[in-house]
């Protein structure tokens, strides 16, 4: 059992991480920093034992610490705390990006980078974010990445991850105890397949939530009407900006690339609206599973 915990950012990943740890007794103490009036709300749902506004203080006696924040305010804590930790406790993330992070790990950390710092992405979440929404099943059935410093192997799986140092792989094995699989990849490999799998469906979503309103925003047949199909692609798109602007700005690339690739797509559909090669479309798309 880890006997102390801190989660920097304790909100929807932050506050389920607390909470499924705790429920399955694999951490002794959790202590969560936050703005004051966050750690109240979290310390009232039994997520967080204590709580600090300081990410220093919080960080202090833990084993372990989550930055379960943006990706800018994890890269900000890598810059301003984790060189003042002790060369012991882990360092790791939940961020929706790797690359930048990892650069700025190794940037600050230095050599000693990839034995404190253990880069993760859990593929978990809700449109709505904040510690209210927190679930301690959130991650049950989950992917929980992991992008290694020392992995040089893309397609590395979680069997091959045993260069790990010891206190990463108890935190992986904590992880798997929350019921997720943990999966292996370098940071750039990460980002690319995020980009398609993750990061493109949300700005589809948010582009046709906001296509929406301003054609048939005030119509009031629309709710009427808007059926499943609607429903779930227009889900997402109640996702905060706060969060996806440091995705965007932390994996433009990859993701512009992605938006391209979509947007020839839909000019071809477009265009052939009238013909067989809009069957061939469907008929491609019927095979992905």
């Amino acid at each position: 059992m880890i006997q102390q915990i801190t989660i920097i950012g304790t909100g929807l990943i932050g506050g389920s991480l607390a909470l499924a740890a705790k429920a399955r007794g694999l951490v002794a103490k959790v202590v969560g920093c936050d703005r004051p009036e966050v750690l109240e709300r979290a310390k009232k749902m039994g997520a967080i034992d204590a709580g600090f506004s300081d990410p220093g203080q919080a960080a202090a006696g833990s084993e372990v610490v989550v930055l379960a924040t943006p990706v800018g305010a994890i890269m900000d804590f890598i810059d301003r705390v984790a060189p003042q930790l002790p060369a012991d406790v882990l360092i790791t993330d939940v961020g929706s990006t790797k690359k930048e992070i990892v650069d700025r790990a190794r940037a600050v950390l230095g050599r000693d980078a990839g034995k404190r710092f253990l880069p993760g992405h859990p593929m978990a979440g809700k449109e709505r974010s904040g510690i209210e929404q927190a679930d301690a099943g959130l991650f049950e059935g989950a992917v929980w990445l992991f992008a290694p410093l020392a992995v040089a192997n893309a397609s590395c799986t979680a069997g091959s991850g045993q260069n790990i140092q010891w206190r990463g792989s108890q935190w992986v094995a904590l992880v798997e105890k929350l019921g997720a699989k943990a999966i292996f990849m370098d940071a750039e490999r990460h980002d690319r397949l995020c980009a398609w799998i993750s990061h493109l469906p949300q700005m589809m979503s948010t582009a046709l939530a906001g296509a929406l309103v301003e054609q048939v925003g005030d119509d009031p047949d629309v709710q009427a009407i808007g059926g499943r199909a609607l429903r779930e692609m227009t889900r997402i798109a109640s996702s905060p900006y706060s969060m996806w602007r440091d995705i965007a700005m932390t994996n433009t690339q990859n993701i512009e690339e992605a938006l391209l690739r979509l947007e020839q797509k839909l000019a071809h559909i477009r265009e052939n609206l009238k013909t067989a090669e809009l069957r061939e479309e469907f008929e491609r798309a019927n095979k992905f599973k």
